[in-house]
């Protein structure tokens, strides 16, 4: 058996030792028939057919039907879909569409006329495009088609119990919650996000809002009801999502939130998105812990990452203790 073999442990009685599988064999034994150790292993078999599948999605021209792929790839559409979502953690469809949206960023950055763009990208109608444009590009498309030049943003930063924190909105929402100490490197850190943008500092208008970020900062179990424009991949929004459902006070980790993705084997990708995450605390990237419950990979510092469990830790104590009287 592979070590890694499902099947049942043998009694210790029953088990002879040999110096290589050569040796065994000659004994009398054979290979297990459940992992096959001499053929190609079951991981890589998986990996194999879930590329296969991976190259057929980018090599066509519209979303296949989920049971076209299986017949494609020889499964069934059901073993097919759970094997997709667990090892790249998005499911055939979401994958796809973001193909498509890849391929539209790379029409658009060739300067193809944005009618073309659509259609060759894989869209059936410009309106079902239309519908989702700026979910797609973060950007209206003529924006995009310039490089996001021209698109306004508005930031300030302001001090907090976790040093000083930069707030930027788009037209769209909040688009970046940032945390330092040094005011010039928030800065830089968001104009290396929005390398074409206009920024602008906020006026007399944005200090409700970083009121509101501040707010949130101090009591993050609280939660906040801010507009956010969220922008990243398919993955890392899905990722982000299974964020927000983290109730306050808890911790989960990277393999159970993997878990909760059905992206079992996708650990290192989900930590990738957590690290990602452009939305500090809105998006509570600080609540996924490792698996001895130790904090790590916290852009922002591992003191933050304490600070804010140790304040939600805090509120939710007050709220389940009981009255004094």
């Amino acid at each position: 058996c592979r070590p890694t073999c499902s099947a049942r442990r043998p009694r210790r009685e029953h088990v002879s030792f040999f110096s290589s599988c050569a040796e065994a064999e000659r004994a009398g034994f054979r290979p297990c028939k459940r992992c096959h150790p001499n053929g190609v292993p079951e991981d890589a078999q998986r990996e194999e057919l879930i590329a296969r599948a991976c190259r057929t999605i980018e090599a066509s021209e519209e979303i296949l039907p989920l049971a076209e792929l299986a017949a494609r790839i020889g499964l069934s559409p059901h073993h097919l879909h759970r094997l997709f979502k667990q090892t790249t953690g998005l499911t055939p469809r979401q994958y796809a569409c973001a193909h498509r949206e890849q391929r539209l960023r790379a029409q658009l950055e060739g300067k193809a006329p944005t009618t073309a763009a659509i259609f060759n990208a894989g869209f059936n109608t410009s309106s079902r495009y239309y519908e989702n444009a700026d979910a797609i590009l973060g950007m209206e498309t003529r924006r995009y088609r310039a490089g996001g030049a021209g698109a306004s943003i508005c930031y300030a930063i302001a001090p907090c119990t976790l040093g000083n924190v930069l707030v930027a909105q788009s037209e769209s929402g909040v688009c970046a919650i940032l945390l330092g100490d040094d005011c010039a490197v928030l800065h830089a850190d968001l104009r290396k996000r929005f390398p074409r943008a206009l920024l602008r500092e906020g006026g007399d208008g944005f200090e409700s809002l970083i009121s509101e970020v501040v707010r949130l900062i101090d009591a993050p179990g609280l939660g906040a009801n801010l507009p956010l424009d969220i922008r990243g991949t398919a993955f890392q929004r899905r990722v982000w999502q299974a964020l927000r459902a983290i109730p306050p006070g808890t911790t989960v980790t990277y393999t159970e939130l993997a878990r909760r993705l059905e992206a079992g084997t996708a650990v290192r990708a989900v930590a990738s998105a957590c690290a990602a995450n452009p939305l500090a605390v809105a998006i509570p990237c600080h609540r996924v812990v490792r698996s001895d419950g130790a904090l790590a990979g916290y852009r922002w510092g591992l003191e933050r990452k304490r600070l804010l469990l140790d304040k939600e830790a805090a509120e939710a104590a007050k709220t389940v203790a009981p009255d004094d009287e």
